[in-house]
């Protein structure tokens, strides 16, 4: 059976014995050694009038005693070794250096309380019953001449007084003193192991933190490139649609290429507004960028409440900012303007739906007309919306080019993030996003929102 040692748990701090043999600190081993050469000088001393008591040469008591004191050396490996000897050496009244020592270890020890219980009630009871009978014996001695009879019954009451009082004095406070300090020790290791719990989980929660940080970094800068691309390959390819029936009418019709470039300044400066908008944005999270580049391990969860806070204030802000569905008629007659063939069906009864709703709802639109400008320039377009019970639903289709070649004339250049772009939006409110070729040649945009 093992024992917890004082020094045991210093050494489990350090993750690996330091002291030799079964000792974890080299002062635990110093102790041992020191408590069992007083020991072994007691129990040698003591040895020798058992020897004359039981008509042995003093050399055999001195050697039997230095071998039962020595074993306190073994009190933290094996402490109810240490208190069976010195229950048994009890009788030849030696060791109790070792029985104090043996039943504060055996108490302090992780052993079972039924365990220490009967080897302290055994150590007890054999110290009781020696220290009685050498009492009585030393009473009958001193008092068994003539008239001893009269005072045998007083001697006896003061023998088992004072084997009482030695044994208690013998086995009581190193059974207390040990059992205090087990339960402390044991006690100071909970708190330990909780202290080092708490710490892993936090250092846990820290790295989660920092990994839902990273993932919202990731989840706005996707957010960001994906508005930054609705605005500007929209507001861009009407442009260019713009400049390129500019350069047509130049010199054909001086009206209406001053017209042309008059829809071209305005869509620019559209552009730049929506633009500087979103820089705006960018630029007000500043705050949270300084945040977020302190030292993780140091805040982390002020780095993530900040970061939640900043989020929350910018999606307050950008609510408002985004489009909403009473603009899809301006969307559609700038489309016009630039020379598609377009119409907008309206079913349903018109309401306001969130912001999120509708946001999405135009730019899903807006980008379906972006590709028809840049693949199927003057194709007829229809455009429909249909307003529902529980959901909103929007299609775009167009036929196929008037020309072969009309598709590329603009010579528009493709990303290939639009139609991923406006899928992702959809799938972000718990919609249902369809594209695909017609069997016209044409091609058709269909998303339906939960409203």
């Amino acid at each position: 059976m093992t024992a917890t040692g004082e020094d045991r748990t210093g050494a489990r701090m350090e993750g690996r014995p330091v002291g030799p043999w079964w000792w974890e600190r080299w002062r635990g081993a110093v102790l041992d050694g020191s408590l069992a050469f007083v020991s072994a000088v007691e129990c040698s001393v003591e040895g020798v009038a058992f020897a004359g008591d039981a008509g042995l040469p003093a050399s055999v008591g001195v050697v039997f005693g230095a071998l039962a004191g020595s074993v306190l050396l073994v009190r933290r490996m094996w402490p109810v070794a240490v208190v069976l000897v010195f229950i048994a050496v009890a009788p030849a009244q030696m060791g109790y250096l070792m029985g104090l020592v043996g039943l504060y270890t055996l108490a302090a020890s992780e052993a079972p309380r039924r365990i220490i219980g009967a080897l302290s009630g055994m150590a007890f009871t054999g110290v009781f019953i020696v220290w009685f009978v050498q009492a009585t014996q030393i009473t009958r001695g001193e008092d068994g001449g003539v008239g001893g009879d009269a005072v045998v019954g007083g001697d006896e009451w003061f023998a088992l007084f004072l084997a009482l009082t030695v044994a208690i004095g013998l086995t009581a406070p190193p059974v207390l003193l040990g059992l205090y300090v087990g339960a402390r020790r044991r006690l100071m290791e909970s708190l330990r192991e909780r202290a080092d719990s708490l710490e892993r989980e936090l250092q846990l929660l820290a790295e989660r933190a920092e990994e839902r940080a990273e993932w919202a970094r990731g989840e706005e800068r996707t957010r960001i490139a994906r508005e930054m691309h609705d605005v500007v390959a929209h507001r861009v390819s009407l442009m260019v649609v713009h400049a390129a029936a500019l350069q047509a009418v130049a010199r054909k019709d001086p009206e209406k290429a001053v017209k042309n470039a008059a829809l071209v300044g305005d869509m620019g400066r559209q552009a730049l507004t929506e633009l500087r908008e979103m820089l705006g944005v960018l630029r007000s999270g500043d705050g949270f960028s300084t945040v977020r580049s302190a030292e993780p391990a140091s805040v982390p969860l002020a780095a993530v409440g900040a970061a939640a806070a900043a989020a929350a204030s910018r999606a307050e802000d950008e609510v408002g900012e985004g489009p909403c569905l009473a603009e899809l008629e301006v969307l559609v007659g700038q489309s016009a303007a630039a020379g598609m063939v377009v119409e907008l069906s309206v079913e349903g009864e018109v309401r306001v739906y969130a912001a999120e709703v509708e946001q999405t709802a135009y730019r899903v639109v807006q980008e379906a007309l972006t590709n028809v400008h840049k693949h199927a320039a003057g194709a007829k377009t229809h455009v429909r919306l249909a307003h529902r019970s529980a959901e909103i639903a929007m299609q775009v289709e167009n036929g196929p080019p008037p020309e072969p070649g009309a598709a590329g004339a603009a010579r528009l250049p493709s990303g290939g993030n639009g139609l991923l772009g406006m899928k992702e939006r959809v799938a972000a409110l718990g919609g249902v996003f369809v594209s695909g070729p017609t069997d016209a040649g044409g091609f058709r945009v269909s998303a339906v929102i939960p409203a």
